[in-house]
């Protein structure tokens, strides 16, 4: 091989090597100027919430905190075994979503609870509505399907299949409630993740209300 052919190759050599680092050069600065927009549109995506969806959240967490304290009630007393397995799902599903929603306000920068939230127990709450659905979304004075204090101590005091009947009774109107407050959310919502969870809601919920309401027929 000639000097001629040696200085050729090397040549070639340093230009393939200079074009290779000039690339990842470029496709390096190309990802690191697109990964910050990236995640900034995911995060704005995340966080991109309406009225509509605060009340939805801010009126579910109460909603289904007494759900949960109703269906520990029942794993506890109730007599039937369907009914006890029933509500042992129930604390399973709606625990979990109750720190979903927690996480979907701690997004949003929004508090647990509105500036018209009851003070005090769940007692005071307008129950007009329970059970007839509502075409808006509940104020958390009125939200549809909540018990008051005296029947949550009514059902504390019961036992055997009297107890049975009256949770079915009560968690029935109360999951209506729920189902209303999400098809409201669907309605009027705007962030995708909490539209989610409330189909999620209407879903499992409508579920649960026919499995219980061929369990009344038993007990």
């Amino acid at each position: 091989m000639n000097h001629k052919s040696v200085l050729i190759m090397l040549v070639a050599a340093a230009t393939a090597v200079l074009v290779a680092g000039c690339s990842d050069s470029t496709g390096s600065a190309a990802a690191a100027s697109t990964t910050p927009s990236a995640a900034a549109t995911s995060a704005a995506a995340s966080a991109a919430h309406n009225a509509a969806d605060t009340a939805f959240v801010q009126g579910m967490i109460p909603h289904h905190t007494q759900a949960v304290q109703m269906a520990e009630m029942a794993a506890q007393r109730a007599s039937n075994g369907q009914v006890k397995q029933l509500a042992t799902r129930i604390q399973q599903a709606q625990g979990p979503e109750i720190e979903q929603m927690r996480g979907f306000l701690a997004t949003w920068g929004e508090p647990e609870t509105s500036s018209t939230a009851m003070s005090g127990s769940m007692g005071g709450m307008d129950h007009s509505t329970m059970g007839k659905g509502t075409s808006t979304m509940p104020t958390p004075q009125g939200m549809s399907g909540m018990m008051t204090d005296q029947q949550m101590q009514q059902l504390g005091q019961l036992s055997g299949a009297d107890f049975d009947r009256m949770f079915l009774q009560m968690m029935i109107e109360h999951h209506n409630g729920a189902i209303d407050m999400s098809r409201t959310e669907l309605a009027n919502g705007q962030s995708p993740d909490a539209k989610a969870l409330a189909q999620r809601i209407i879903d499992a919920q409508q579920a649960e209300i026919a499995e219980m309401q061929s369990l009344l027929a038993t007990v």
